[in-house]
């Protein structure tokens, strides 16, 4: 019983220590479109991610609602808490069209994603 307890708390621990967070780097326009613009003004990023994904829980959900506050950029249609606006400056409304608006989102939240943080060893 003890030798099957060791056994299997060595595989997890094993398997933790070496999962790696992938290294990858934003793409060109997501620099431009949003990444720039957080951290010149020190938005951070992923906590803003993070939110949405506790929040809307999907990648479709998190789309349509980060489309919308892009569409009109108000701090009630924001899910950053109020005291978030005393430190950040408010988001103007943005200049690109919507399919560029989409795209950045799309690039946003895959960049982000937790799913991509980690790798297996054995899944390559």
């Amino acid at each position: 019983m003890e030798i099957k307890l060791y056994l299997i708390i060595t595989i997890i621990s094993t398997i933790t220590a070496v999962a790696n967070p992938k290294k990858t780097e934003p793409s060109i326009e997501l620099k431009n479109i949003c990444l720039n613009c957080h951290s010149r003004q020190k938005i951070p990023s992923e906590l803003v991610y993070r939110r949405y994904l506790m929040r809307y829980s999907t990648n479709k959900n998190m789309q349509k609602a980060i489309l919308e506050y892009l569409k009109n950029p108000n701090p009630k249609n924001s899910i950053m808490p109020k005291q978030f606006f005393f430190k950040f400056p408010k988001k103007e409304r943005s200049e690109n069209n919507i399919s560029t608006i989409k795209r950045g989102i799309e690039e946003y939240l895959n960049y982000f994603d937790i799913k991509n943080k980690l790798i297996l060893p054995f899944s390559m």
